[in-house]
């Protein structure tokens, strides 16, 4: 079965994604509903939609008559959603371990593959964006949709603040090195390894996303007295 088209409010939402990850939207910028919509050459109307679409994700924060402005999470907010992705990452792991059927689980492996064998050649957005679709694709195999869509609410939620990490301190053996790791516990369907594989993998998120904020912090510093 084919993916579902995407609408036109959600290639404009992708668009804007990128462009808060990439820092052309920074976090407090706001975002100019006609001035946005002018630039892409679209109607104001998927613009609006996109803007929402965001704003689920809480990359974007709406506000009553002014424009949304693209979010600013505190560390302590950043940290206690961590420790929820975390704990989804490992019951979908889990769940996935006896419930993906044997397609999905290749399917896996081979999104897996494919990170590993063009990581080194792969923008850093576009190799951020891969690895969160593998591990997208174990929460959808876990065959439990509430916890599917709460995994993939977390996950847009922590979208920029875990591309930060990942941007400035690129590692092959920790992206690579440890999917390959989870990818081998979940097809042996082993719920103990892959336990111990997801907690390898993200138990230093919140550590590494702060110290990513905390230098990002510092450099703008840098530039606001240097302009």
């Amino acid at each position: 079965m084919e993916a579902p088209q995407e609408t036109l409010a959600e290639q404009i939402a992708a668009r804007l994604r990128r462009s808060i990850l990439r820092g052309t939207l920074p976090p407090g910028a706001p975002i100019k509903e006609r001035d946005s919509a002018a630039t892409m050459g679209v109607s104001r109307t998927p613009m609006r939609e996109a803007i929402r679409i965001l704003a689920k994700e809480g990359l974007v924060v709406l506000r009553p008559a002014r424009s949304p402005v693209v979010a600013s999470p505190t560390i302590r907010e950043i940290r206690d959603q961590v420790v929820v992705l975390e704990a989804l990452e490992k019951l979908s792991a889990q769940l996935a371990c006896s419930q993906a059927t044997q397609d999905e689980l290749d399917a896996i492996a081979a999104q897996h593959r494919e990170v590993a064998e063009n990581y080194d050649r792969l923008d850093a957005l576009d190799a951020f964006e891969l690895d969160m679709a593998f591990h997208r694709q174990i929460a959808l195999a876990s065959h439990n949709p509430a916890l599917a869509e709460t995994h993939g609410a977390y996950l847009a939620r922590l979208w920029r603040a875990r591309y930060l990490p990942a941007r400035m301190r690129r590692n092959r053996d920790r992206v690579v090195g440890h999917h390959e790791r989870l990818t081998r516990a979940l097809l042996a369907r082993d719920t103990e390894a892959v336990t111990a594989a997801v907690e390898a993998h993200l138990g230093s998120m919140a550590d590494d996303i702060a110290e990513a904020l905390a230098a990002e912090a510092e450099t703008n510093i840098k530039k606001e007295d240097d302009s």
